[in-house]
Order: C-alpha cells, then structure tokens, then sequence
C-alpha cells in the first residue's frame, strides 16, 4: 500500500507476477527430502540417487528461477534465499556427479562436503536471524536447515576424519526430513493462501516486529 502526498487517496500496488515462494519452498523441500532419506538410509532398497537429477532440474534450476522471479518481485530476501539455495543443488549435483566419483576422491570427497555444508551454514545463520522478521513458517524452515546443516557438517568431518560410524549424518537425515515437511507445509500455505479462497493455512507472526 502506498498513500499520496495530500494522504486521501490510497494506491494499491498489485505484483506483476504470482507469488513464486511456493514453487520454489516445493522445489527445495522435495529435494531435501530426497537426499534427507537416503542420509537417513531409508532407501534401504533403492539406489540413493533419486535426488541427483531433481537437484540438478527441481531443487536447482526451478529453485534458481523462483529467486530470479523474487527479484522480480523486489523481495531481497526471497531472492537471496532461493537464488542461494538453487545455486546449491546445482553445485552439489555437479560436484557428486563429476567431483565426487573421481578415483582420488574418497575420504578428501566427503572432507570437501563438510566444508561446503560448513559455508552454508554460515549463509543460513544471518538468513535465519532475518527471517525472524517474516513469519513463524519461514523461521521454521531455516530453522531446521540450520540445524541440518551443522549436523551433517559435523558428521562428513567427523567421517572423514576416520569414524567407523556415520550416525551423525543419520541423524543429520532425520532432521533433514523435518526440514523438507516444514518446507513443504509454507508452501502449502503459500499456495492455498494466495488463491483468496476459503481454505487457509496458518503461518504466524513475525517473531521481530518490523518498523
């Protein structure tokens, strides 16, 4: 809303694109739950896979062009966050398609992941801190990210570094999940609160008040 300068007329500035925030929280969230359960060691009789081509086209390229949309939409932190975390599918699928099977890899590989999740994470402290100004929904997600984030983190050094165990990145998948189902759930309610129609989902408040 925007008001003239005599303060009698109200202006109503409609966007000129839909809200992509949902498409883009659908496509981070199907993604992490992918790789999440394989972390997990769900995929007990599968490949583990799966999430390979998605982050490549779904959590990467559909991701990356919902951040360009926000930009549209003159939302910086939309726009940091899904251009940021697209870039990272798309790094990620490209690092353990073409890094990560390289002969010489093998413990340096997964040394190497803990220092890519150990960036993000930092990326993902101040964006959780700014999300604090959102809403409840937004904060959750980057909450549980967070979270993900420094465990697997501490896990792939902790692997790396010779453990005979890896149950750390199997909690590390777990919280993953978590992180996928409440991703899933503001998209959700992005979706159906942006129809108008009767069906609402809550998001909650901004836990810091905006000026």
């Amino acid at each position: 809303m925007s008001v003239a300068e005599d303060r009698s007329t109200t202006t109503t500035v409609i966007s000129p694109i839909a809200d992509p925030a949902p498409l883009g929280l659908a496509a981070f969230a199907l993604t992490t739950f992918l790789l999440s359960a394989d972390n997990a060691h769900w995929m007990t009789a599968a490949s583990g896979a799966a999430w390979l081509p998605y982050a490549f086209f779904y959590g990467g390229l559909v991701q990356l062009l919902a951040g360009m949309w926000e930009f549209r939409n003159r939302n910086v932190f939309g726009a940091t966050a899904f251009g940021t975390y697209g870039g990272f599918w798309l790094g990620l699928a490209f690092w353990a398609r073409f890094a990560f099977t390289h002969p010489l890899a093998g413990l340096v590989g997964i040394h190497d992941l803990g220092w890519i999740l150990l960036a993000f994470a930092i990326f993902n402290t101040y964006m959780l801190l700014w999300s604090t100004q959102l809403n409840w929904a937004i904060f959750g997600v980057f909450l549980t990210l967070e979270a993900t984030e420094i465990i697997l983190f501490i896990g792939f050094f902790t692997l790396s570094a010779g453990a005979t165990t890896n149950i750390t990145i199997k909690i590390g998948g777990y919280v993953g999940v978590l992180t996928a189902i409440v991703a899933w759930y503001t998209s959700a309610a992005g979706v159906t609160n942006g129809m108008g129609g009767r069906l609402k989902l809550p998001v909650g408040r901004p836990l810091v008040g905006q000026r």
